[in-house]
């Protein structure tokens, strides 16, 4: 499919992955408690079931849905002195991550419902 040329700028397309969780609250606690994410908004004054949480520019929505089981990956890119960093503050505040390899050395996190946030190592 080819898309309509643009004279114009490239436009943005800003994009926030939406991961599926059984319960909204317990799911925006770890993000903010544990990860220091800031909650950005939560549907119907914090009595929702979709919310959105971010850090920087990483942001994603959050969602209760019984229907949905599956879950998500996002891939989040540091540079070599933030992921190490970041190694370092998830030690000092026991965030339980793992090593794995996909395509090269990648740091994972889990959150309580299964979806999994990688952080690749740079070379």
């Amino acid at each position: 499919m080819n898309l309509p040329q643009n004279d114009g700028p490239e436009p943005r397309w800003y994009t926030r992955p939406v991961f599926f969780v059984a319960d909204v609250h317990r799911a925006a606690r770890f993000y903010v408690d544990v990860l220091g994410f800031t909650m950005a908004w939560h549907a119907d004054d914090g009595a929702g079931t979709v919310c959105q949480v971010a850090h920087g520019e990483c942001e994603i929505i959050l969602c209760a849905d019984a229907a949905r089981r599956d879950r998500g990956r996002l891939f989040i890119e540091l540079t070599a002195e933030a992921l190490a960093d970041f190694r370092r503050w998830c030690v000092d505040r026991a965030v339980q991550t793992t090593e794995t390899w996909w395509g090269y050395d990648t740091l994972r996190i889990t959150d309580p419902d299964g979806n999994e946030l990688f952080f690749p190592t740079p070379d």
